[in-house]
């Protein structure tokens, strides 16, 4: 999928009203990040794998203005960078 039609998606999601719409599979600081919904700050910087920003609290609060993000949170992150971790669902 060509680039400007992922980066065309995010906006078309945004603007119906979804939130922490991100891309992946693309270089784009921008758009693979996640911004907070109270305060607008990015709380979570992504640069393809790895994580560049974490700005939420052990609860998923973020750590600027206090607005909740749904799901589950326990701490900071792992180190993970590109290594991949079977699961089963």
């Amino acid at each position: 999928t060509p680039p400007e039609t992922v980066l065309r998606a995010r906006q078309i999601a945004l603007a119906c009203g979804l939130r922490h719409v991100y891309v992946g599979n693309i270089k784009h600081f921008e758009a693979q990040s996640s911004y907070c919904t109270g305060c607008g700050a990015r709380v979570i910087g992504r640069d393809w794998h790895l994580l560049s920003t974490w700005q939420l609290s052990d609860f998923g609060n973020c750590t600027i203005c206090g607005t909740q993000f749904a799901g589950r949170f326990s701490g900071l992150p792992g180190d993970w960078g590109r290594k991949r971790l079977p699961i089963r669902i």
